[in-house]
């Protein structure tokens, strides 16, 4: 195993790295992000990923070597996996069900491995529960470091009996300028596209609710149209509009149909930033992410966020977000409401989550967490 401070000043061996990912939002982001940095380091990275995720992701493009793996934990896809990692000096997974086909694909073999949760897996009934106990555990007690983006993440990991688990609060590219640049600071020219996408959307003249993320169980979906459903019958009454695409969508049209809901199905979005900017107030109804992607882009934004308070986001936000419990949608609508009648208030997030932004690491920074776990494990050790 090549030791390696610094690969690209120190005249060794480039450390070879594969990076593994099963296509979650959070960790393909990562992996594009810290495959950048690596490879700027001098590091040889390879990305194992299926396709649809390189075609999203574009890992190659910039400049990691791309391996298609699918999801699935058949012979073939371990044997595949096994064959890319077979000469690598780390090999870092990400995700629990990336983790547990590495886990098969090394198949005892001593490369270290580094394994990075980003998202709280969850189960559904007592047997699924206790099979994702069994994954869980096969996962970070094969792992020589487990790194969690969030504090309960590593405890979680600490539970199933990681032998070393750390926080790596990761660092992720922006979609709009620090600061909320786009809504502060607008020129005549953005105020005319803002006011053309509000027009689109509905919502001239009323107020605009912004949520992000798939038609997918465990992103809060539901629980925002029961909040929508006391919105109805305000003279004020806002317009939701979700952003995301998901086997839900039928079930979800429906009740917006047949209930009158002032909601929106928006679908795939490529305008993030726009409609970012559009919006009065975000709002992330759940999030199994330890660090979710959209409080974090409302935040950097500069768009008032209202947020369940799942396990990581109080972390994440700070003061910078109005947090209430998860599961009422009573105290959801009401949150919203009272946030969008209070410019006062508004204007006090905007400025309470530019402060939290600024506490958050930075891409490179994440970049340097990991390379120093990865030199700390491929050092040889001293001699007595």
């Amino acid at each position: 195993m090549t030791p390696v401070s610094s690969p690209a000043s120190t005249g060794l061996a480039p450390l070879r790295t594969v990076q593994v990912t099963g296509g979650s939002a959070a960790g393909s982001i990562h992996v594009r992000s810290l495959a950048a940095g690596l490879i700027a380091r001098g590091v040889r990275v390879t990305v194992c990923a299926p396709s649809d995720t390189e075609h999203t992701y574009g890992f190659a493009a910039v400049g990691a070597r791309h391996v298609p793996v699918p999801r699935s934990s058949d012979p073939a896809s371990v044997a595949a996996l096994r064959i890319a990692c077979a000469d690598a000096d780390v090999v870092h997974a990400h995700g629990l069900h990336a983790s547990f086909r590495t886990v098969l694909a090394l198949g005892g073999r001593n490369t270290p491995l580094v394994v990075t949760w980003h998202n709280r897996a969850r189960a559904g009934g007592t047997a699924r529960a206790a099979l994702l106990k069994v994954l869980e555990r096969r996962a970070v007690r094969a792992a020589s470091v487990v790194l969690g983006v969030s504090s309960d993440l590593v405890d979680r990991a600490r539970r199933r009996g990681a032998r070393d688990a750390r926080l790596s609060a990761v660092g992720l590219p922006r979609v709009l300028p620090a600061g909320g640049a786009a809504r502060a600071g607008a020129g005549a020219g953005e105020l005319d596209r803002r006011a053309k996408l509000r027009a689109e959307l509905g919502a001239l003249g009323r107020w605009l609710v912004l949520a992000v993320g798939a038609l997918e169980e465990g992103r809060g979906h539901r629980l925002l149209l029961d909040a929508a459903r006391r919105w109805r019958d305000e003279d004020d009454t806002p317009l939701v509009v979700i952003a995301g695409e998901g086997s839900l969508r039928g079930e979800l049209q429906r009740r917006i149909e047949h209930e009158g809901l002032p909601v929106r199905l928006l679908g795939r979005r490529d305008d993030l930033g726009s409609l970012l900017t559009a919006a009065d107030v975000g709002v992330v109804a759940d999030c199994a992410e330890g660090r979710s992607l959209f409080a974090q882009e409302a935040l950097h934004a500069g768009l008032p966020l209202v947020a369940a308070d799942v396990p990581g986001m109080a972390e994440l936000v700070g003061d910078g977000a109005e947090l209430v419990p998860f599961g009422d949608a009573g105290k959801l609508a009401r949150a919203v409401s009272a946030l969008l009648v209070d410019a006062g208030r508004r204007e006090e997030l905007v400025r309470r989550g530019a402060w939290q932004v600024g506490a958050w690491p930075t891409e490179d920074e994440t970049v340097a967490q990991v390379l120093s776990v990865y030199d700390e494990l491929t050092q040889p050790l001293p001699l007595a």
